[in-house]
């Protein structure tokens, strides 16, 4: 699949997982709601309700920038099955234009973010690479 497919099929999506290791090698892998601006893909840490404000995947990021999101595809007939990951470093957003930017492509692309911005930081990932896998 070409990088401009994997974009187009991913941007369509509206969840991804969000993979990442932290210092101790451990995997962690996290439902997302997302949205993309240029080469980055963006999510928020919102109100919905968590355990602890100390999450697991913003340590992680602290730790090792490296990350991955998945979409995916499922149907029962299986040649329009295709999933695509983007893979890149990713930073975790307090404040700032990039985190104005990040709530507006969100709000923009889910109505509960316009009706409750996030206020928790943002996961920002600066993609370095595209890949995917199509049946047909």
């Amino acid at each position: 699949m070409d990088d401009g497919t994997a974009r187009a099929r991913f941007g369509g999506e509206r969840v991804a997982r969000l993979g990442t290791v932290g210092g101790d090698g451990a995997p962690h892998l996290v439902p997302v709601v997302f949205a993309m601006i240029a080469g980055r893909v963006v999510t928020a840490i919102d109100h919905k309700p968590k355990t602890t404000a100390n999450l697991r995947r913003l340590r992680n990021i602290r730790e090792n920038p490296k990350a991955s999101l998945l979409v995916d595809h499922y149907e029962d007939d299986w040649a329009r099955l295709w999933w695509v990951r983007a893979d890149g470093l990713a930073r975790v957003v307090e404040g700032g234009q990039d985190r104005e930017a990040a709530l507006d492509a969100l709000a923009a692309k889910y109505a509960q973010y316009r009706e409750r911005r996030p206020t928790g930081p943002m996961i920002v990932v600066d993609v370095t690479r595209w890949t995917g896998w199509s049946a047909t």
